[in-house]
């Protein structure tokens, strides 16, 4: 997805703001909602990254890491940014025995990368090398901001739309009609149209990332197990509760993290694994006919 169709699509979630303040209180209401917008993407830029990180409990590591564990995921992290021509990100682990991660900042001089602590119990030194370059090629592309504001304006116009619902159906419109039915379609069809934009921005930049993760680790098919892993346990009961609370952020997830036992898992913001895992599978093919494998691909540097 191009740049300019994303900030585009980040522009209609804004614009929703202004027609669920409409709702609420006219032509005024819809001033004041956008206005409101627009200090949440200035506040975003700069602060979303913290919010989510913070949201998940992620707790920063370094090369001095309590564990072995620890230590080698940051020491791939580490040689894997020198092989994207990255800075080296912020590196985080969040306590959830659910596996899986995300990547997150307003560009790659202030990128952060999180991992589940289930993602490194559960997964391959190899695997989770593939899902930290998936999640580096997200930094790369400078994926993190977008979608990282995404999570937070989808978040905010559910709630939003919530109150509409419970407060807005009293005001009477300017023929002193109620404005109730209005209202109640807001409340149900916001959220819907913004979780639709979460799932164009996020679905085509997932298969971006997977296709250059899997050049940066230069071993795709790990990359491609470590998916096939990460949904077994996500689909097969292994929770992710801060996820499952939030579900306004589950699309910055490498697979999505919800259970799928509610209706926040009626559209999925991912595009399907098993498509991602045979587009993998070819990659590794057309890299062992090119003579490209493990530590001999490379990727240009970051500007």
């Amino acid at each position: 997805m191009n740049p300019l169709k994303t900030w585009l699509l980040l522009a209609g979630l804004t614009a929703l703001f202004g027609v669920i303040g409409f709702a609420l209180a006219g032509p005024t209401g819809m001033l004041i909602a956008l206005g409101i917008a627009v200090a949440m993407n200035v506040f975003s830029y700069y602060n979303s990254d913290k919010m989510v990180l913070r949201m998940y409990g992620a707790q920063r590591i370094d090369a001095n890491a309590p564990n072995a564990l620890l230590r080698d995921y940051y020491a791939d992290v580490e040689s894997l940014s020198r092989r994207a021509g990255l800075p080296m990100p912020a590196v985080y682990i969040m306590d959830s025995d659910q596996p899986n991660a995300f990547a997150t900042g307003r560009d790659p001089q202030h990128a952060a990368v999180a991992a589940t602590t289930g993602l490194l119990r559960m997964l391959e030194r190899e695997e989770i090398r593939g899902v930290m370059a998936h999640e580096l090629a997200h930094v790369k592309n400078r994926d993190t901001l977008t979608m990282t504001i995404t999570a937070t304006l989808a978040g905010a116009i559910s709630s939003l739309a919530n109150f509409a619902m419970f407060f807005g159906g009293s005001r009477d419109d300017e023929e002193g009609g109620s404005n109730i039915v209005v209202v109640l379609l807001m409340a149900v069809l916001a959220p819907i149209a913004a979780m639709l934009v979460q799932m164009a921005i996020s679905r085509t930049r997932e298969y971006a990332a997977d296709r250059m993760g899997g050049e940066i680790s230069g071993d795709p098919e790990s990359l491609a197990r470590a998916l096939k892993k990460i949904e077994a346990y996500a689909k097969g009961g292994v929770v992710n509760h801060e996820a499952e609370r939030n579900p306004a952020s589950a699309h910055l997830f490498i697979i999505n993290p919800l259970s799928g036992r509610g209706m926040d898992n009626l559209f999925s913001t991912h595009p399907a694994t098993e498509s991602r895992v045979n587009a993998l599978i070819q990659l590794g093919m057309d890299m062992k006919r090119r003579g490209t494998s493990f530590g001999q691909t490379s990727v240009p540097k970051v500007q």
